[in-house]
């Protein structure tokens, strides 16, 4: 089995990969951005691929969710992954002395408070490990990567301030995604749909909600992207915390058809802390 993830070496996205196949015969395929994991197992060049959808501070990644459906993707697994983020510099450079941090956009989001209170100006990278990587790769000592223990370490780094994200009670939430559609096949704990509107009309969303509250179905995620077919028209993911096994989904889904929705199950998935 090949397995995409976000790399390179050091990168959140690896450490969760390699934790949560660590039973599994696998290679390794790291690629430079989520969108390039999506496209590997939409095109067959990997089984699986684990990618990041949401932060506890962020909130939804939408190249994840839109790239669910530009590949033709299932979600087979969630992931809770905690994530503690520290400002990574060279040995010798001085906390005082920085002026510039590096990293992907969603940690940059994560880590607002300090760059505003310090008045640095950021960089954008594919990766946490990239940003890190080309820190040790320059001789400036007024820049700083922010990233992971993981990636310190093998970039030898030093960890000039830790746990530097706005909330210490930081979640990423990643998926697992592949070509197979086997929402069937076991009893799942969570089902992802994405439900598009026929027809535009005041107080869609809120009838579409209606139906899981009829049925005493729990939601736990819920994300409008637009369908890019035409400006102000959208369709909705809804992850709901039940699998597509039980009785109440199948009405669900059956009854939102009925009233002319088109829907699509995603994936019906366990939890998993990592």
């Amino acid at each position: 089995m090949k397995a995409a993830y976000l790399g390179p070496q050091g990168s959140f996205s690896e450490e969760a990969a390699h934790r949560y196949f660590s039973e599994v015969n696998h290679e390794w395929l790291p690629c430079d951005s989520i969108v390039d994991v999506l496209e590997a197992v939409g095109e067959g060049a990997a089984d699986k691929g684990i990618v990041p959808i949401e932060n506890s501070i962020e909130g939804t990644i939408n190249m994840t969710a839109d790239g669910l459906l530009t590949y033709n993707l299932f979600v087979e697994a969630e992931l809770i992954f905690p994530v503690s983020l520290h400002l990574l510099t060279k040995e010798h450079a001085s906390l005082q002395d920085i002026r510039e941090v590096w990293s992907i956009v969603p940690a940059l989001a994560q880590c607002r408070e300090l760059i505003r209170t310090n008045k640095l100006k950021t960089r954008q990278f594919d990766s946490t490990s990239s940003a890190a990587q080309a820190v040790m790769n320059q001789e400036r000592h007024d820049v700083a990567a922010i990233a992971s223990h993981a990636a310190a370490k093998l970039f030898g780094l030093h960890i000039a301030k830790s746990g530097i994200q706005d909330n210490e009670n930081n979640h990423t939430r990643f998926i697992v995604v592949s070509k197979e559609n086997n929402v069937q096949h076991q009893e799942r704990t969570k089902t992802m749909l994405l439900i598009s509107p026929t027809e535009d009309y005041s107080g869609v969303l809120s009838s579409i909600l209606n139906v899981f509250t009829a049925l005493s179905i729990n939601l736990t995620w819920i994300e409008s992207r637009p369908t890019k077919k035409q400006l102000g028209t959208y369709h909705f993911f809804i992850e709901a915390q039940k699998g597509m096994h039980d009785d109440r989904m199948k009405k669900a889904v059956s009854i939102l058809q009925a009233f002319g929705h088109e829907v699509s199950v995603l994936g019906s998935y366990h939890t998993t802390k990592l």
